[in-house]
């Protein structure tokens, strides 16, 4: 279990305009056999996935969840939605259930 644990990490994300951490929005780290995959938690739901190849997958239902879910997608992908919703559309990200 111990090497489990050792493999992940969970930060909170930060606020762009107070630089503090903001309660409930979450960055997790795991470290696999392949790289580094990330992940996206806005309170008890995983928003986003980048794969250890940078590929992007979002949950299905919850992506665009609210605005505060949103402002920190967006942080976490380094996009706004507008962008987002163009890969979408374009097949770059996939939309799956996270959950």
């Amino acid at each position: 279990m111990a090497k489990i644990l050792d493999s992940i990490s969970v930060r909170n994300c930060y606020s762009p305009s107070t630089g503090n951490e903001v309660a409930n929005q979450f960055i997790i780290r795991q470290r696999t056999g392949r790289g580094i995959r990330e992940f996206f938690q806005s309170y008890r739901s995983v928003i986003a996935v980048i794969d250890e190849n940078g590929c992007v997958t979002l949950d299905r239902d919850k992506w665009d969840y609210s605005p505060t879910t949103g402002k920190y997608r967006n942080q976490f992908l380094g996009e706004d939605i507008r962008e987002t919703r163009k890969k979408i559309k374009q097949g770059i990200y996939a939309l799956a259930d996270l959950n």
